[in-house]
């Protein structure tokens, strides 16, 4: 592969009327790596060619099915296949489409969460480590350039030792009922359990705040207890999570999800605390983060400055004082897919901070989770160990 060229993707799901599927496809665009080449972008046939023909895919790779999408590339010689694909389907079409492209040896980019199971995910990691091939996950949030400060200034141990981790993730957006006749197919899905899977929306966003607090902190909580409620009426899946973490090492943590908090947009937040003091960032305003020493006056870290780590820097792409924000973090984790998918390509390692992105493990414990939560909000007891 010619480190010139652009890599080709084929992308199924994010037709007309998806929302996640524009974001995926503008992030891509953003540096100039990647070129849509292929598409199967709807279950229904007729959508997913019209939707592929306003975006300007060739009629020979337009198809009406992903399983169509697959035989026609696997049809086509090497050199004129795509690179990779990237899945931004309902949480049920994941695990079919992921792993019949990874069997067949492409590169996957998938939305989150992976699958329905951890025996899928499973599956799908087994099938990832035998073909060799990259896989990511698309929890964008790692992306922010003051994300990745904060998780290198808890790796440094600015904070030392850790002790209470926090994540808030709250909206609005489901506070009334939305889904009533049809006509908002976001929540049309997300409240199905058969596409869904069985966790709403502490699959929707709790996932995210997870894999926030994990990313960041670089620890996973080895007990939790957890309530999910379910405020709207008729619903079968929870619209609001409280858990509370308990960590190997002496830390606790806390995660709230919710999608009735009624009046908030997208109000995700992360505090961690430890011996030395707390860092403190909010993604309606991500280009700041907040640490406050024990010994020492508050400052406020801001993207694009010099003294930022190394990790922080190369996420930025335009000087201080200009916002950059979700679209931007989105394709920070389509630049560490592409490093990797060159660099193996050239036979040699990824300089790992190029190839800084969520790999299919990261969505395997994503999984694990959930259904560790499931399992504790269901049982009388206080506490569920995560084994």
């Amino acid at each position: 592969m010619s480190s010139e060229r652009k890599l080709r993707y084929a992308m199924v799901g994010g037709g007309h009327g998806a929302f996640i599927g524009a974001v995926h496809r503008k992030a891509m665009a953003l540096d100039g790596q990647f070129e849509l080449t292929a598409g199967a972008l709807s279950s229904s046939p007729a959508r997913a060619r019209e939707s592929g023909a306003a975006l300007g895919l060739a009629d020979d790779r337009n198809h009406g099915s992903w399983q169509a999408l697959l035989d026609d590339e696997l049809r086509r010689r090497p050199e004129e296949r795509i690179d990779l694909v990237s899945i931004v389907t309902p949480n049920h079409v994941h695990h079919p489409v992921a792993l019949a492209f990874v069997q067949a040896g492409f590169h996957v980019v998938c939305d989150k969460p992976l699958v329905h199971t951890g025996a899928q995910a499973e599956e799908l990691a087994a099938a990832v480590r035998r073909a060799g091939t990259v896989f990511g996950v698309t929890y964008n949030y790692t992306g922010y350039p003051m994300v990745r400060e904060a998780r290198e200034l808890v790796r440094g141990g600015v904070l030392g030792a850790l002790r209470k981790i926090a994540v808030e993730y709250n909206q609005g957006w489901l506070a009334t009922a939305v889904e009533h006749g049809g006509a908002n197919k976001q929540a049309d899905w997300r409240l199905d359990p058969a596409r869904s899977g069985s966790a709403g929306t502490m699959a929707d966003i709790g996932s995210h705040a997870e894999n926030l607090a994990a990313t960041v902190t670089g620890l996973r909580p080895d007990a939790l207890c957890a309530d999910l409620s379910v405020f709207g009426a008729g619903r079968r899946l929870d619209d609001d999570a409280q858990l509370l973490l308990r960590y190997r090492d002496g830390a606790r943590g806390i995660i709230v999800a919710s999608q009735v908090a009624a009046g908030l947009e997208n109000d995700l937040r992360l505090q961690v605390s430890g011996t030395l003091g707390t860092l403190a960032w909010r993604q309606e305003e991500p280009n700041q983060l907040v640490h406050s020493p024990v010994d020492g006056p508050r400052r406020i870290l801001t993207r694009g400055s010099p003294w930022l780590s190394e990790s922080a820097r190369r996420a930025g792409r335009i000087p201080s004082g200009h916002p950059e924000a979700f679209i931007e973090a989105f394709a920070n984790v389509y630049l560490g897919v592409a490093a990797d998918i060159r660099a193996r390509a050239a036979g040699r390692a990824a300089d790992p901070l190029e190839a800084d992105y969520p790999r299919v493990e990261d969505g395997v414990q994503g999984v694990r989770f959930i259904e560790k939560v499931l399992e504790s909000a269901a049982s009388e007891r206080k506490w569920t160990a995560l084994d």
